[in-house]
């Protein structure tokens, strides 16, 4: 396999791995105002992703340094041209980091309030902006022969891309509702699997609409396959919440969203952003690539070091994977 489809495929396990973990941490984001109903219930499920947060982070920065190194050209028009939707995302990231640390540096109620509800729509609106990003890029956007984007905001909004936007926001909340199951004790454990349940009826129809689309207009066999793993694993994991299985719910959620990434990024291959004006003028993984001796260096360096970072990460969730409940929160101390 030639490096550059080496890059496209490792690209792509960054990206699944992104949306797996910051997925049920954007999830929990959003229930901290859906589905906790005290300012304790709120805390005990910020603590559940306390110690992970800044490190599901990381595979976005890894994403998206990998993709300016190995693919520079993908990288400049998918930043100019997305500018807008990526700015918010990034501004959303940082605030969301600054609610996680300051939210308790003050005892009064107005301070922490409003750095919950920072949390909430820091969560919501990255969760349904990847969506649309990743559905313009897979749909395609208006590139010129100088693989410019000539499109404006707008074009980015439509329909495809909106629902696409819907999925990721209703899978992410699904993923975090059963993550929120598998790590809490008492009456908010039983609610989280209730909230499950009712946002994955929701995104079980949306993601099977939005797949069915993808397939359909730029799908094959290998594409349907992961497609149809997709959707059964968000089945049998509604299936396992139901019965109370929070483990297998929450490992089959995950499968859900590593089998719809992988669909995109089957159907996108060999291209990394078509183009709709002219097919002659899509970035592929051939024209968008650096050079062989640059994919060299970074395939040894991603060698030695991913193996390490992904142990250390493994060995956080391990660390910090007990459950907690409001019996478990101390009174702040300021």
């Amino acid at each position: 396999m030639e490096l550059h489809n080496v890059w496209f495929v490792l690209i792509a396990f960054l990206w699944i791995g992104y949306f797996f973990l910051e997925g049920f941490d954007f999830g929990i984001g959003i229930l901290t105002r859906l589905l906790a109903r005290d300012r304790a219930e709120k805390r005990v499920l910020i603590n559940t992703i306390g110690p992970v947060w800044d490190g599901n982070e990381v595979w976005l920065l890894t994403a998206g340094g990998a993709t300016f190194a190995a693919f520079p050209e993908w990288y400049a028009t998918l930043f100019s041209g997305f500018y807008l939707p990526l700015l918010i995302i990034l501004v959303c990231l940082i605030v969301r980091g600054v609610a996680f640390e300051y939210r308790v540096k003050r005892p009064e109620e107005r301070w922490q309030r409003n750095w919950e509800t920072a949390i909430f729509w820091t969560s919501l609106i990255p969760a349904f902006l990847w969506g649309v990003a990743f559905g313009n890029i897979v749909h395609g956007v208006k590139l010129d022969a100088e693989f410019e984007y000539v499109g404006n905001v707008w074009d980015l909004l439509n329909p495809y891309a909106l629902l696409g936007g819907l999925v990721t926001l209703t899978l992410f909340t699904f993923h975090g509702a059963v993550f929120a199951a598998l790590k809490t004790v008492g009456d908010i454990r039983g609610r989280a699997r209730q909230m499950a349940l009712r946002v994955g009826l929701a995104t079980a129809v949306l993601a099977l609409v939005f797949l069915a689309w993808t397939q359909i207009e730029r799908g094959d066999g290998a594409s349907l396959v992961a497609m149809v793993v997709a959707v059964a694993s968000l089945v049998a994991a509604l299936v396992a919440n139901q019965a109370g299985r929070e483990g297998w719910s929450f490992s089959l959620s995950g499968v859900t969203i590593v089998a719809a990434v992988t669909m995109l990024f089957l159907t996108l291959f060999p291209n990394v952003m078509p183009s709709t004006l002219d097919a002659d003028w899509s970035l592929t993984v051939t024209n968008a690539s650096s050079s062989d001796y640059t994919l060299t260096i970074m395939t040894w360096l991603t060698v030695i070091a991913a193996p390490l970072v992904m142990l250390y990460q493994g060995w956080t969730y391990w660390v910090f994977r007990k459950r907690i409940g409001t019996q478990h929160i101390a009174d702040p101390v300021h």
